[in-house]
C-alpha cells in the first residue's frame, strides 16, 4: 500500500515535466554550443596548408643543397686527378668525364645522369677563364653550344664547369625554385688550376 501511494505520488510529482528524452536532447544541445574542443581541428585545418608548405620547402632545399655539395666534392677530386697528372688529357673525353662525374651522383640522381653537362678547357691565363660565364638560351635552359672536353697538360691552366639541371619534386616549390625550363633548377660547380709537372 505504502508502495502503491508512493508510486502514484511520483507520477503527480512527474507531471508537468519533460521527459527524459528530451531532457538529454536539450542537455546534448546545450554542451554542443559550450564546447569549445573543435576550435582545435579548425585551427589545425587552417594551419596544415603553410605547414605542409614550409615542411615540403625544408626537404626540397635540404636534398637540393646536398646534390649541390656532392656534386661540388665531385668536381674536386676530378680536379685533383687532372691537376697532378692521374688523368691525362688524351684520356678524357666528354663520355669519359661524364661517367666519372655521374659516379659520384649516383646515389641523388637517375641513372644515367640524364641533366648532367661538364665543360673542361684549358685558357692561357687566369684572366681568359674568368670571363666565362654560363649563358642560357631563349627557352631557359643552358647553351652548351661552346662546351668541350679539352684539358692541357702539364703546367697549363684548366677550369672544370659542371652543370646539372635538376628536377624539383614538389608541385608546390616549382614556380618558387625552378629557374630552367620543365621546372628545373640549376645546380652547377667551378674550379680553375693549374696543372702540376708531369710527364705528359
Amino acid at each position: 500500500m505504502v508502495r502503491g501511494l508512493d508510486m502514484a505520488e511520483y507520477a503527480r510529482n512527474d507531471k508537468g515535466r519533460p521527459s527524459r528524452g528530451g531532457r538529454r536532447k536539450r542537455g546534448m544541445f546545450g554542451r554542443f554550443l559550450r564546447n569549445r574542443e573543435g576550435s582545435t581541428a579548425i585551427e589545425f585545418s587552417a594551419l596544415a596548408i603553410p605547414f605542409s608548405f614550409l615542411v615540403f620547402a625544408i626537404l626540397e632545399s635540404c636534398v637540393s643543397f646536398a646534390a649541390q655539395e656532392l656534386m661540388a666534392n665531385a668536381s674536386d677530386d676530378i680536379a685533383r686527378q687532372i691537376r697532378t697528372g692521374q688523368l691525362k688529357a688524351a684520356d678524357l673525353d666528354e663520355a669519359t668525364l661524364k661517367s666519372k662525374v655521374c659516379d659520384s651522383l649516383k646515389i641523388l640522381v637517375a641513372d644515367s645522369c640524364p641533366g648532367l653537362e661538364v665543360d673542361l678547357r684549358q685558357f692561357a691565363t687566369y684572366s681568359d677563364a674568368s670571363r666565362i660565364r654560363i649563358k642560357f638560351t631563349s627557352d631557359r635552359d643552358i647553351d652548351t653550344t661552346d662546351f668541350s672536353v679539352t684539358p692541357g697538360g702539364s703546367l697549363t691552366i684548366n677550369m672544370l664547369r659542371v652543370f646539372y639541371r635538376w628536377p624539383v619534386m614538389t608541385d608546390m616549390m616549382r614556380s618558387a625554385m625552378s629557374n630552367l625550363k620543365d621546372g628545373k633548377t640549376l645546380l652547377f660547380s667551378t674550379i680553375t688550376w693549374r696543372n702540376e709537372p708531369f710527364n705528359d
